[in-house]
This record gives structure tokens, sequence and C-alpha cells, in this order.
């Protein structure tokens, strides 16, 4: 038997996490999917929805992530391992969206049509 089993006089198997923390995100991710129905219901347009939309579903997915999928009690190099190369990817999608954006002005500069 380890010490843990003998200290406490029985088998411990996991660990368990207090049922409030669940409640608090369920009603996070309630708050943030009706910010995000709003952002809709208003008529919200342009780059102000997009964004708002972005952020409210990076929060929620978040929240998903670092409570349900556990990411949150992990350790540190285990949560760097898992979500660091989507974070990579994320900066490079960035960086590709950039790069876009010059080579499609480039070509209506040089081609005449398109650009500006």
């Amino acid at each position: 038997m380890t010490q843990a089993e003998t200290h406490a006089g029985t088998q411990v198997e996991g660990q368990q996490h207090p049922l409030g923390i669940y409640i608090k995100v369920w009603v996070w991710l309630f708050v943030l999917s009706t910010f995000s129905y709003m952002v809709d219901y208003f008529h919200v347009q342009g780059y102000l929805r997009w964004t708002l939309i972005l952020i409210l579903m990076m929060l929620k997915a978040g929240l998903i992530v670092a409570v349900f999928m556990h990411i949150k009690w992990e350790r540190m190099a285990l949560s760097f391992a898992i979500l660091g190369p989507p974070v990579v990817l994320l900066v490079l999608v960035g960086m590709m969206m950039l790069e876009s954006d010059y080579t499609f002005l480039t070509r209506g500069v040089f081609f005449g049509g398109g650009g500006s």
C-alpha cells in the first residue's frame, strides 16, 4: 500500500473536483452563448460582428478545455504540449492571412485588376 492509502484507510483512485466549479462553468457558457446570440439578434454587422463572435467562441472553448477536459489540473508541461501546437498553427494562419493580403494587393498593382 502507498502512503496515501494507509493514511486515508481506503484506496485513493483519483481526484474529485467540487461540483460548484462545473455549475459555474455551465452558467458562464450559458451567458457567453447568450451574448453570442445577441450579436445576431441586434444585427451587428461587419468586422465588429466577427470580432465579437470569435472572441466569445474562444472564451467558450477555453472554458471547456480548461475545466471539462481537465487541462486546468494538469502539469504545466503537459498543458503546453497539448495547447502549444494549436497556438503555433493559429500564428501561422495569421501570418498566411497577412501574406495573402499582400499578394492580392500586389497582383492588383501589377495586373491592373482588383486591389484598391
